[in-house]
């Protein structure tokens, strides 16, 4: 490319617009013409007026976005969190114009991508959410000897199968290494099969418990999603 055409290329990249005869207008400043280009540009005018129209303020053009140049046919787009833009995309998708085809007749779509994991990493990182612990585990089952390993996972398994999220201890420590075992890792519940008992070990309560019918309370069976409290000008 001639440094006229890299310079063409970097001011194309630079257009941001809100409305199609913005964007429009500001590509064909550059003086690039193809029936291509035109056919590019009353798409995306079209779709960027119908959005403006949807969803007022939220939606824009921004040429420097190029993905899948070999995989997508039409617009392709991104999104981002409002007010951590520098964030960068958590989710992104574009058009296809030969998506699926019955050997007669091929049919276009539009697809989109959300990135799970980079919304969870900003929620957390962000202090936005909390979880009430961090491992879906509500009981250990301790292990008095390997010798006795079984009786643990015994339990265990009549624990899982009624829906109770269930280790066994990796080791068979003294029990009070067991405890703090669970307690590093916020779990409510340890399980002692050779007395069949079971301990809350946040309250020290201890009680005798069968597997086969015993339950955690509803609000320790499942982590929960913990919101910060707002603050006085929410």
């Amino acid at each position: 490319a001639t440094g006229a055409q890299a310079e063409a290329a970097l001011q194309l990249a630079g257009i941001r617009a809100t409305t199609g005869a913005e964007v429009a207008a500001q590509v064909r400043e550059l003086g690039a013409r193809s029936e291509n280009l035109e056919e590019g540009l009353d798409e995306l005018a079209t779709l960027l007026d119908a959005a403006a129209a949807a969803i007022p303020g939220r939606i824009r053009a921004d040429l420097s976005i190029a993905r899948g140049l070999d995989y997508y046919t039409g617009t392709v787009y991104e999104g981002t969190i409002q007010g951590h833009e520098g964030y960068g995309s958590v989710c992104a998708g574009g058009r296809y114009d030969s998506l699926v085809s019955d050997g007669k007749r091929t049919f276009p779509g539009v697809g989109l991508s959300l990135g799970i994991s980079r919304l969870l990493s900003f929620v957390l990182g962000h202090d936005l959410a909390s979880a009430t612990r961090p491992v879906p585990t509500a009981v250990l089952v301790a292990v008095t000897n390997e010798n006795h390993r079984t009786d643990s996972e015994s339990v265990a398994r009549a624990l899982r199968a009624r829906g109770i999220a269930t280790e066994v201890s990796p080791t068979a420590a003294k029990f009070g290494r067991q405890i703090r075992y669970a307690d590093r890792r916020s779990i409510p519940f340890v399980w002692f099969p050779e007395s069949g008992e079971v301990k809350d070990i946040r309250s020290g309560e201890q009680v005798a418990a069968d597997p086969t019918d015993w339950c955690p309370p509803e609000e320790d069976l499942h982590p929960r999603v913990v919101l910060p409290e707002p603050g006085p000008d929410a």
